[in-house]
Parts: structure tokens; C-alpha cells; sequence
């Protein structure tokens, strides 16, 4: 039997919910797939184990919610706002991240594959030895961030914000990073290719003979 919202004790069944306040919602032991939800609250709500597959989210806040042991196969959270909520064990594959802000959150372990985070927040997130390789970080705000160890190989970082963003042993070989990325990131101990190293010289104003 189904409630005001959409769901049963078996398990979410709307496809499309609109401005409601899900926090209660079950994850239910079925994915969900091809749901859409706009402008959804699943404030401190209990996510764990959700599967999710060609979902789309579009300005939910997750605030407080545990989406630990997660799995999002070609979903899409679309501006939407993460925050203080927990990912650990959560996996991402062929997602978009679109301007969505993940703050304050428990993130690894986290696997996030082929994915797009394009003006995506993640000021100050913890992401050491977290493998980022391949993913779209255009114009992201990765502001004190902390991304020690991780491996960023061939990772699209153009316009990204660096400003105090430890990149200490990180490998970013491939990865596309703009001159004020590479003057305002810590990058001690970072392995780079010769392309990146001349990249690093000319931003720090170095001549080359």
C-alpha cells in the first residue's frame, strides 16, 4: 500500500516526485531505476545500500543522509546539495555530479569512474589516494582540498579552482590543469609528464634555454 509520497514498505515506487520531503524514504531492497526526483529533501535519511541506476536528482539536499556502500550506475545529481552526509564504500560509475556541492562529508573509501563533476563543490574534501583518473573537473572548486596520493592520470582539471590544494605525490600525468592551478596548488612530490613540468616552469616564471 502506498502513502502520500510515493513509497511502500517494499520499497520506493514513484518515477517522478516533485518538491517533497523524503527523509523517511526506504531504500528498499529493488535499484531504483529511471526515477526522477526535483527539488526532493532526504534530509538524515537512511540511504545505506541504495542502488540507483539512470536516476536523475535535481536540487535535492542530502544534508545528514548516509549513503554509505552506495552503488549509482549512469545516474545524475544535478545541483544538488551533500552535506555532513556519509559516502564511504560508495561507488559511481558513468554519473554526472553537475554543480552538485558535497561538503563536509565522509567520502572514502569512494570509487568514482567515468564520471562528470563539472562546477561541482568539494572545498576542503578529503580525497586521499582516491583514484580520480579520467574524470571531468572542469571549473570545480577543489579550494583545500585534499588530494594527496591520489591518481588524477589523464583527469580534465581546466578552470578548476587549486587555490591551497594539496596535490603532494599525487599523479597527475595527462592531467589538463591551467597556469593559476599550477602556481596556486601544492604540488611537492606530484609526478607529472615533460608537457606539465614545462607548463610548471613557464607559470612560475622560469626561462627556458
Amino acid at each position: 500500500m502506498h502513502d502520500d509520497t510515493g513509497y511502500d514498505d517494499t520499497g520506493y515506487d514513484a518515477t517522478e516526485q516533485i518538491d517533497l520531503d523524503l527523509s523517511d524514504v526506504p531504500s528498499g531492497d529493488e535499484p531504483w531505476r529511471q526515477r526522477r526526483f526535483v527539488r526532493c529533501r532526504f534530509v538524515d535519511a537512511d540511504l545505506r545500500g541504495l542502488v540507483t541506476e539512470s536516476c536523475t536528482f535535481d536540487e535535492c539536499d542530502f544534508t545528514g543522509a548516509d549513503l554509505g556502500d552506495s552503488s549509482h550506475r549512469g545516474s545524475a545529481f544535478r545541483t544538488c546539495m551533500i552535506r555532513r552526509a556519509t559516502l564511504g564504500g560508495a561507488t559511481f560509475r558513468g554519473c554526472s555530479l553537475l554543480g552538485t556541492s558535497l561538503i563536509d562529508c565522509r567520502l572514502r573509501p569512494l570509487v568514482v569512474t567515468d564520471c562528470d563533476l563539472t562546477l561541482a563543490s568539494l572545498g576542503r574534501a578529503d580525497l586521499r589516494k582516491t583514484d580520480l583518473s579520467g574524470l571531468r573537473l572542469r571549473e570545480a572548486n577543489l579550494v583545500e582540498a585534499d588530494l594527496r596520493d591520489a591518481d588524477l592520470r589523464g583527469a580534465d582539471l581546466t578552470g578548476a579552482r587549486l587555490l591551497h590544494t594539496r596535490l603532494e605525490g599525487a599523479d597527475l600525468r595527462g592531467a589538463r590543469i591551467g597556469p593559476d592551478g599550477l602556481v596556486q596548488a601544492r604540488l611537492t612530490g606530484a609526478t607529472v609528464d615533460a608537457e606539465q613540468a614545462l607548463a610548471f616552469a613557464t607559470a612560475h616564471g622560469l626561462r627556458i634555454a
